[in-house]
């Protein structure tokens, strides 16, 4: 997937035709980080990211894996978030869709399957 920043300094390819896992986070900080509702963040595979000091506003390498990289969403194209997992909800500011799979907090597992190896 081809990824980029609004302006387009940074770009990267993401090392999946899909992430592993999306998530869409309604906790305080994303609310805060992106001055919106939530913050969408695309799950990867640990890759090789370009070099830029712009780059931390478009991943974020806190994620509690080891294995993987967490990309912001928005500057992902193609993502379906139709099946994003929705976390840290009792912050939630908009309503969450019906049928979707969401966490009042933090989500351990999301039955992943065998990706899940990836988010542990």
């Amino acid at each position: 997937m081809d990824a980029r920043c609004h302006c387009g300094a940074v770009r990267f390819k993401t090392p999946l035709a899909a992430p592993l896992a999306t998530y869409i986070c309604h906790c305080d900080t994303c609310q805060k980080l992106t001055s919106s509702a939530f913050g969408m963040s695309a799950i990867f595979p640990k890759f090789e990211l370009p070099e830029s000091e712009m780059l931390s506003c478009y991943t974020s390498r806190t994620v509690l894996a080891k294995n993987v990289v967490s990309v912001r969403g928005g500057c992902v194209s193609g993502i379906d978030w139709s099946k994003a997992v929705h976390i840290f909800t009792k912050n939630a500011m908009v309503p969450i869709p019906e049928g979707s799979e969401t966490y009042s907090e933090h989500s351990t597992d999301s039955g992943h399957g065998s990706d899940q190896r990836y988010l542990d």
